[in-house]
C-alpha cells in the first residue's frame, strides 16, 4: 500500500435533519455518500476520506477533541459547546436545512414580559442551555435556564415562563401563541476542522479540495447558465441587458453577422430576462445548469 493510500481523512457528517441536504451537496460536489440504515460509516468514493455520522449537537466538540479531523457542523453548536475548532468554511445555501436559522427568546402572547429584563428570576427553557446562559449573562440577567428535552415551544407559560428555541419562519411561535422579544444568534452549516488536523500538510490540502468543491457547489446551486446567438449590429443592446456573473463570453459563428454570447445569471430571474433577450433579436437561447462555479 502506497503511502498516500494509507492517509485518512476523518469527516464528520450531521445525521438528522441536515442528513439528506448534506448528501446533495457532497454529491453536487462530486462525491457519492451512501448511507446505510444499520450503519453510521457511510460509504464514499474516495478512499482518502472515512466518514462518520454524528448528531450534529456533537459534532464541534467530536472535532475539537480530535476524534474527528473535519466535519459539518452548525454555527449555533458550535458556540453551545465552546469549543476551539478552525472554520474553513461558511456553507449557508438555497437548501432546506442549509439556509440561515435563527435562536431567539420568545415568550407566550399577553404575558406581559416584553425585554429580556423582564425574566430576572423567571424560568427559562431551552435545548441550547450554553446559549441561554451566555445570553443571560451578557445582559445582566438572572434566570433559571434548564435543559428542554424536546416540544420547547409548547412550555410557556405552565412549564416555563421563556424559552430559548431555533426557527426559521417562525411559524411554529405563532402556532403556539409565542412572541419573539429577542435575537440570541444567527446559525448556518459551518465546515469546521480538528486544530492540530489543520496543522498536517496533507490533511490540510485534502480539506482544501473539499472546501473548494463544496463552495463551488453551493455558488452554483442559484446560477444557470445561459447562450444565445445574437446579430452583431445588436450585440452593445443585448450585452446591457445581462447581468453576468462574470464578462460574458463571444464566440465568432460561420455567419459572421452573429455572435455567440454565453453567460451565467441568477436562475430566479430567468423567466423574465429571457423573454427580454428574446424580444431585443437574441436567437437559439439554451438553458443549462451549472454543478460548480469556482472563483
Amino acid at each position: 500500500m502506497s503511502e498516500k493510500s494509507a492517509k485518512v481523512l476523518r469527516l464528520g457528517l450531521p445525521k438528522g435533519t441536515l442528513q439528506d441536504t448534506t448528501q446533495m451537496l457532497l454529491a453536487r460536489a462530486g462525491f457519492d455518500v451512501r448511507y446505510s440504515s444499520r450503519s453510521y460509516f457511510p460509504s464514499i468514493n474516495d478512499p482518502e476520506i472515512e466518514c462518520i455520522l454524528i448528531r450534529p449537537q456533537e459534532m464541534a466538540r467530536y472535532v475539537a477533541q480530535g476524534a474527528m479531523d473535519c466535519g459539518i457542523a452548525g454555527h449555533d453548536w458550535i458556540e453551545e459547546n465552546r469549543v476551539d475548532v478552525v472554520e474553513v468554511a461558511n456553507l449557508e445555501a438555497p437548501w432546506p436545512n442549509y439556509a440561515p436559522i435563527r435562536w431567539v427568546l420568545a415568550v407566550k402572547r399577553g404575558s406581559g414580559f416584553e425585554k429580556i429584563q423582564d425574566l430576572e428570576g423567571k424560568r427559562i427553557a431551552s435545548e441550547a442551555v450554553g446559549l441561554a446562559e451566555k445570553h443571560f449573562e451578557k445582559h445582566g440577567v438572572k434566570a433559571h435556564i434548564e435543559f428542554s428535552w424536546g416540544a420547547t415551544e409548547v412550555k410557556p407559560p405552565v412549564l416555563a415562563d421563556a424559552i430559548i428555541d431555533v426557527t426559521d419562519s417562525g411559524a411554529s411561535l405563532r402556532a403556539n401563541d409565542l412572541e419573539v422579544i429577542d435575537t440570541i444568534l444567527a446559525s448556518t452549516p459551518r465546515f469546521v476542522a480538528n486544530r492540530a488536523a489543520s496543522e498536517d500538510p496533507w490533511k490540510r490540502a485534502k480539506m482544501e479540495q473539499l472546501r473548494l468543491l463544496m463552495l463551488g457547489a453551493i455558488a452554483a446551486a442559484s446560477q444557470v447558465n445561459l447562450s444565445m446567438n445574437v446579430p452583431r449590429d445588436l450585440l452593445a443592446k443585448i450585452l446591457e441587458m445581462l447581468p453576468a456573473l462574470n464578462t460574458p463570453t463571444l464566440s465568432p459563428l460561420a455567419d459572421d453577422s452573429w455572435v455567440e454570447v454565453t453567460t451565467v445569471v441568477e436562475e430566479k430571474i430567468v423567466r423574465e430576462i429571457i423573454v427580454q433577450l428574446s424580444e431585443a433579436g437574441a436567437r437559439g437561447i439554451i438553458e443549462t445548469p451549472l454543478t460548480k462555479i469556482v472563483h
